[in-house]
């Protein structure tokens, strides 16, 4: 290589911008169709299990305590997650849906991207043990 062709090379670069953006100062806004944070709306959702049966990650799970008073704990693995949004397709009530908000999840440990999601005592019960597994039907107290 001669140094003549290096050198014209080089020395636009000396004269321009950067082409980098400088990210977590200047953020831009992410596309429409990204694909990010999974969403669960509670009043939708019947508890069929059909997002959990065909996400091919096995992020979602679902724990049925009432399915008459739709009381549902849905566990939601991110670490797990490919972001396909199969389960998004799969779900008939429409209960799922993946938002372009909150595309930044780094974490040091696994805990913060587990999220739980339903009625806070029945979350709070499930965190602690005291709920059945799935498919047992609870125990009245």
């Amino acid at each position: 290589m001669k140094f003549g062709s290096m050198f014209s090379d080089v020395l636009p670069s000396l004269f321009s911008s950067p082409m980098t953006e400088l990210y977590p100062f200047e953020r831009r806004e992410p596309p429409a169709r990204l694909r990010a944070l999974l969403h669960w709306d509670p009043e939708q959702c019947t508890g069929c299990g059909l997002c959990v049966m065909d996400c091919p990650a096995q992020a979602l799970e679902i724990l049925t305590l009432d399915r008459k008073a739709k009381r549902f704990v849905v566990t939601f693995h991110l670490d797990r997650c490919t972001f396909c949004s199969q389960c998004t397709y799969s779900c008939r009530q429409g209960s799922l849906s993946l938002s372009n908000e909150g595309w930044e999840v780094a974490a040091l440990s696994r805990e913060p991207l587990t999220f739980v999601w339903g009625e806070a005592e029945d979350v709070r019960r499930v965190l602690a043990g005291e709920l059945p597994a799935e498919g047992t039907p609870p125990q009245a107290t």
